[in-house]
């Protein structure tokens, strides 16, 4: 049975448009230019949204910078004070943002109000609370030299988002941002735009000033490339795919501008013989069918003991097929649908592709329950390293299962791509476990869980899965402080 709309969510749909929020207040694009939001759950429009581009991202960036000094002058502890105040009302009005969350993208509701919008209102707190403790200004020890180095906000920051996690992503991106004194403008993905206007309607509720948060509904064509070729804009931060994150770095790198790049991964667990086999299989079944799949630091190449695999891909296959796929408002749902047809598409096409190269089908993609929607079962094959399974992104809930006889070929496996974003490691041997871990290239190593998430603990990418700094810890919210050296003679 599907949750009823709540009225707040209701009403905030039935805007026709959805206004972008530019300067404190929700404004109508140029030309009055809209783009249909759509309904993973069952193919239908879900909202109407006001479409911009390089005008409104303009008039974006100019608020952001005008409101610039005065917010980077304003007391740590009162920023913190106005960030709480946000958090409280993202609290209050958590269910909303559930629900939306959840048409938006097509996540179960379940999922949005225990992990989601709880999570990302703590990642808030977390930065609103870190700013008024962080160290502003550091002595420098130098031989006939009084010395300091003074941090200080860059100013207008820009921020484009995906589908996968708008709310969350949003508040681990901004969130630091604001704390530590800077403005910004935030693209989010045009596909799941709602609860970041959402929360830009509570900012202004809250009390945040005028500029200092704007969100400009786009595509990255119009809207993405304005943002990050703007020359007002001192720190660009994208999270998404390694081909998008090139390109934006590459804009960066000419201006000469600081840029946080969040990209793609093809994480790889490692399950040893001695592991909890079943128990390995059971976790890792939950993590590839969290938010369908589409999770970049999920484990899609599952390495697996020789003497261990028969075990489990039978605990793998059962646990996968006792999924409840359904609508994202039906409480008894664990795993609703893909965001787009486009998406369906290609996470099907895998399979197929997979197949060709050689692959055996362990788990077959069937007809899901839902004729309407975005919906696919699970599935999983069997392949090497030279499969594209094992090879490339899928984002859906599908896996590559491989063989292994010793240590040296799983860390010999894994490390061969040039992602590196999250692996894990299973083993009841936590000597093993931390020498292994150790060894596969990545900027997270998990050990008997996949996919670890805490503020404090620091996550980020290397090589092709991004860089220029992570997300969620205290060295997250510096990369928002630049450094200037104040030196006196004695």
């Amino acid at each position: 049975m599907l949750d009823p709309i709540l009225p707040a969510v209701r009403e905030f749909l039935a805007q026709k448009p959805v206004p972008h929020f530019i300067n404190g207040r929700f404004q109508i694009a140029n030309g009055d230019v809209r783009q249909i939001v759509i309904n993973p759950s069952d193919g239908l429009p879900l909202a109407e949204v006001s479409f911009g581009g390089a005008a409104e991202v303009e008039r974006a960036v100019e608020a952001a910078a005008a409101a610039f000094p005065k917010w980077a002058a304003t007391p740590a502890n009162e920023r913190a004070a106005v960030l709480h105040r946000l958090a409280d009302l993202l609290q209050k009005n958590a269910a909303a943002l559930a629900q939306i969350e959840s048409l938006d993208v097509g996540k179960a509701i379940t999922a949005s109000e225990a992990f989601d919008i709880p999570f990302g209102t703590d990642g808030l707190r977390y930065f609103a609370d870190f700013s008024v403790h962080a160290q502003y200004s550091l002595p420098i020890a130098v031989r006939n030299i009084e010395a300091h180095i003074h941090r200080a906000p860059y100013g207008v920051c820009g921020f484009i988002f995906p589908w996968n996690f708008p709310f969350d992503l949003l508040m681990w991106g901004v969130a630091p941002a604001l704390a530590a004194g800077n403005t910004v403008v935030v693209k989010p993905s045009e596909v799941t735009p709602l609860s970041t206007l959402y929360v830009a309607k509570l900012a202004a509720e809250a009390g945040l000033p005028a500029g200092v948060l704007n969100v400009v509904i786009g595509d990255g064509p119009g809207a993405g490339a304005a943002l990050t070729s703007h020359p007002a804009v001192r720190r660009m931060s994208f999270t998404g795919s390694p081909e998008v994150g090139a390109r934006i770095g590459e804009v960066c790198g000419r201006r000469i501008v600081p840029c946080k790049l969040e990209l793609g991964g093809k994480g790889a667990a490692v399950v040893f013989r001695d592991a909890n086999v079943p128990d390995a299989a059971k976790k890792l079944a939950d993590a590839l069918t969290l938010n369908t799949g589409q999770v970049c630091c999920t484990a899609t190449r599952w390495l697996v003991e020789e003497s261990a695999f028969d075990e489990f891909v039978d605990a793998a296959r059962t646990a996968l097929q006792q999924v409840k796929i359904g609508p994202a408002l039906d409480r008894d749902t664990t795993m609703g649908p893909l965001v787009s047809e486009i998406q369906r598409k290609r996470v099907l096409g895998y399979l197929e592709k997979g197949r060709a190269g050689g692959g055996r089908v362990l788990l077959d993609a069937v007809k899901p329950p839902h004729p309407d929607g975005f919906f696919v079962t699970p599935w999983l094959i069997e392949g090497g390293a030279e499969n594209i399974c094992y090879r490339e992104e899928i984002f859906g809930p599908a896996a590559c299962v491989t063989r292994f006889q010793s240590e040296s070929q799983a860390v010999d496996l894994v490390n061969q791509l040039d992602y590196g974003l999250a692996n894990s490691v299973w083993t009841e041997d936590l000597v093993r476990a931390r020498r292994i871990a150790e060894s596969l290239i990545s900027g997270s190593a998990w050990i008997n869980a996949h996919n670890v998430f805490a503020y404090g603990l620091p996550y980020g990418g290397v090589n092709r899965s991004g860089l220029g700094g992570g997300v969620n810890s205290p060295a997250t919210f510096y990369d928002y402080l630049r450094d200037q050296t104040i030196a006196r003679p004695l």
